[in-house]
C-alpha cells in the first residue's frame, strides 16, 4: 500500500498536508524523542529482538528507511535505517526535524579503525568528526567545527563501562565514499591519496565512516545532541576484516551500549531537572 497517498504540497519541503515525509514516509506522532540511526537496515531487526517485547508501536519501510518505534526499559526509542553515506544522514536528518523535536539523536554504525592498537570488534565513541564529506558544507562554512555532544559521549562512555566492552574514545573521520575517499587502492580505479589512512592515524584520528560529520553538524545547527558509536569491522593499518563469525555479535555490542546510554541519558536528564540545569555536570551523579 503506498502511505504517501496525499499530494506532495510542494518542491522545496516535500510532505504531504499531514506532514507524511517523502523519504522516510513517517509522520508526527510516529517518531521518538530518542533517535537510533543505523545504516544497514538489517541492523533494525537486531534492535527489534532486544527491544521490549509487545511494545512495537510503529513499524514503516520506505526505500532503505526502514523504522521501528518501540520502548527500551520503558523508555521511548525510534530506531531507522539510513542506508549508506552523508547524503542520506541528511535527508533523516531533514525530514526528522519537520515531525519531531529529538532529545538525541544517536548512530550506531561500522566503521573502520586506523589505529594499530584497536582491534576487531572494539566500541569507537566518537568525539567529534574530521569533515571529509562536503553535504555539511551546504550548511556551514568549512571553518565550522563537527562535534558530538558532551553529553551524550558520557552517556555512551557509562554503558560501555557498565556492560564491560573495550571501546575507545576520540576523533573520527568521515568519507563521502568507500573506496578512494578513504584511501583504498583499487585496480583500474587510480586514487588521488593512498596515505590518507596514514596521515589520519597519524594525527591520532580512531577510525573512518561515512556519515557522523554530517550528523554532527546538523544536530548542532539544529540544537540537538548527537553522538556516534561504532563496531570495527576493519583494521586498516593490519588490512584485517572481521570474520562473518563474528560480525552479529559485534554488532549486538555496540546495539545494547547505544540502548543503555538512552537509558543514561534519561537519568542525566532527570537530575538537570532536579535542579533546574540546562547542561549536565558530574556532581548531579546518576
Amino acid at each position: 500500500m503506498n502511505i504517501l497517498q496525499d499530494n506532495i504540497l510542494g518542491s522545496e519541503i516535500v510532505e504531504t498536508v499531514a506532514k507524511r515525509q517523502y523519504h522516510i514516509a513517517l509522520e508526527p506522532g510516529e517518531v521518538a524523542e530518542r533517535i537510533l540511526l543505523v545504516g544497514d537496515p538489517e541492523r533494525v531487526e537486531k534492535f527489534r529482538k532486544i527491544l521490549d517485547p509487545g511494545i512495537l508501536k510503529v513499524e514503516r519501510a520506505n526505500r532503505e528507511f526502514k523504522t521501528i518505534t518501540g520502548t527500551f526499559k520503558a523508555i521511548p526509542v525510534t530506531v531507522m535505517s539510513t542506508g549508506i553515506g552523508p547524503s542520506n544522514i541528511e535527508i533523516a536528518m531533514i525530514e526528522l526535524s519537520r515531525i519531531v523535536s529529538p532529545k538525541v539523536v544517536l548512530r550506531v554504525g561500522s566503521c573502520g579503525g586506523l589505529q594499530k592498537d584497536t582491534n576487531l570488534g572494539d566500541l569507537v565513541i566518537s568525539t567529534g568528526a574530521v569533515r571529509l564529506e562536503d553535504t555539511s558544507l551546504r550548511f556551514v562554512d568549512q571553518s565550522y567545527p563537527s562535534v558530538a555532544h558532551y553529553e551524550v559521549i558520557l552517556a555512551l562512555v557509562e554503558a560501555a563501562n557498565k556492560l564491560r566492552e573495550r571501546y575507545h574514545v576520540g576523533l573520527t573521520a568521515s568519507a563521502s565514499g568507500f573506496y578512494g575517499a578513504q584511501g583504498r587502492e583499487v585496480p583500474l580505479f587510480p586514487i588521488v591519496d593512498a596515505q590518507l589512512p596514514d596521515n589520519l592515524a597519524k594525527r591520532n584520528v580512531l577510525n573512518f565512516e561515512m556519515e557522523s560529520s554530517t550528523l554532527f553538524t546538523l544536530g548542532e545547527v539544529a540544537g540537538w545532541r548527537t553522538g556516534t558509536i561504532c563496531t570495527v569491522f576493519a583494521n586498516r593499518p593490519r588490512k584485517e576484516f572481521i570474520p562473518a563469525s563474528e560480525k552479529s555479535l559485534a554488532e549486538e555490542r555496540a546495539i545494547r551500549v547505544a540502548l543503555e546510554a538512552c537509558v543514561v541519558l534519561e537519568k542525566m536528564d532527570s537530575k538537570k531537572s532536579s535542579v533546574q540545569s540546562s547542561h549536565y555536570y558530574p556532581s548531579l551523579g546518576l
